[in-house]
């Protein structure tokens, strides 16, 4: 027990790093994810014109970025942007020759492209799942499908499969660092084994090359070439500063960004609504729409999307308007805006209204 106890503190023999220091890269970009997607929010509902496309397509603008920056990293140090942050590197498993390859050599490119879709497609692919799911289960819940959707019976197995996977896929990551702890495994993720790699730390020769690399790469000047070959070398540059100003702005914000997603994570969630408590505020007016709009129908109980009689009556937080939960739904499932006042809206902000004769 003493054993498996030193393991989990100190470094072994061949310098694999401790579990706590694993778990902190990991959670790293865990954290990085939702607190840029705070401010991206904050951005786009304060100028929707500006930033509400970043807004909708933070996903796979998020996933670009975070491409160009692994592959910066695994290219030139053997390890991705959180891995390098925390002094580790990727070392090929199984090669007792890749042991003496330095980190700025990079990984070799079979392993380089698993370490890729590994850190870039699998998170962001996880991402999608969890909002169909979510998207499906309100679905389900308020019975946008009607009953003869062939559909609904593949939703509904889909969402009571859900949990049970995501429950095995956690268990999976979960058993394999117990594993590690007490030292029956060399890889703390299962991703790392898919991967053919393992964590170890930099050693100052490490170091040293990855530093010499970097001197010799902005001190060496470029022989004459064709101008085909120049805007690939362009290209190649441009994409290598985007990935290193990336990592230099992360580098800086990091513990803010991480204090970020803890203010704003469902834990503390409690502490802040007593501390920012204020009464609802009216609906706002919108100039550019008044009571004679030929947006809105003559009489209140009639919906302005569908010009009937409501159904489910369904008030939208931002703007004050009420709708047919149908009607309202799928509207702001696709523009995320209010059909009214075109305000930045989710389908979060819908409040669905219970009158006696509902």
């Amino acid at each position: 027990m003493a054993e498996h106890g030193a393991h989990i503190t100190t470094a072994s023999v061949d310098d694999q790093p401790s579990i706590f220091e694993v778990v902190a890269q990991d959670s790293l970009m865990t954290a990085v994810r939702p607190a840029l997607q705070h401010v991206v929010k904050v951005l786009a509902e304060s100028n929707p014109a500006h930033y509400g496309f970043f807004w909708r397509w933070f996903d796979e603008i998020f996933t670009l970025l975070d491409f160009l920056l692994q592959q910066h990293y695994l290219s030139r140090t053997s390890a991705s942007f959180s891995e390098h942050f925390y002094g580790l590197k990727r070392i090929v498993a199984g090669s007792s020759q890749q042991l003496q390859r330095p980190a700025s050599a990079g990984l070799p490119k079979e392993h380089l492209w698993k370490s890729t879709i590994f850190l870039v497609l699998l998170p962001y692919l996880k991402v999608k799942l969890e909002k169909l799911a979510s998207s499906l289960r309100e679905e389900d819940e308020y019975s946008i499908h009607p009953p003869s959707s062939h559909w609904k019976r593949f939703y509904r197995a889909f969402l009571a499969a859900y949990p049970f996977v995501n429950m095995a896929w956690e268990g999976w990551f979960l058993t394999q660092q117990l594993r590690y702890i007490l030292g029956k495994a060399e890889h703390h993720s299962p991703l790392l084994k898919l991967a053919g790699v393992r964590l170890g730390r930099l050693t100052a020769q490490d170091i040293q090359a990855i530093e010499h690399r970097l001197s010799e790469a902005s001190a060496m000047q470029d022989p004459v070439r064709s101008v085909g070959e120049k805007i690939k070398s362009a290209l190649k540059k441009a994409v290598g500063g985007v990935a290193l100003s990336l990592s230099t702005g992360l580098s800086v914000g990091v513990f803010f960004l991480q204090f970020l997603d803890w203010w704003y994570s469902s834990e503390n969630q409690e502490t802040i609504k007593s501390l920012t408590a204020l009464p609802t505020p009216p609906p706002p007016v919108h100039l550019d729409y008044n009571s004679d709009s030929p947006l809105l129908p003559k009489m209140k109980t009639v919906c302005p999307l569908c010009r009937k009689t409501r159904v489910n009556d369904t008030v939208l937080a931002t703007s004050g308007y009420v709708f047919c939960y149908r009607c309202v739904f799928n509207y702001v499932r696709s523009h995320q805006a209010c059909p009214i006042t075109g305000y930045p809206t989710e389908v979060q902000h819908l409040i669905k209204l219970y009158s006696p004769e509902n």
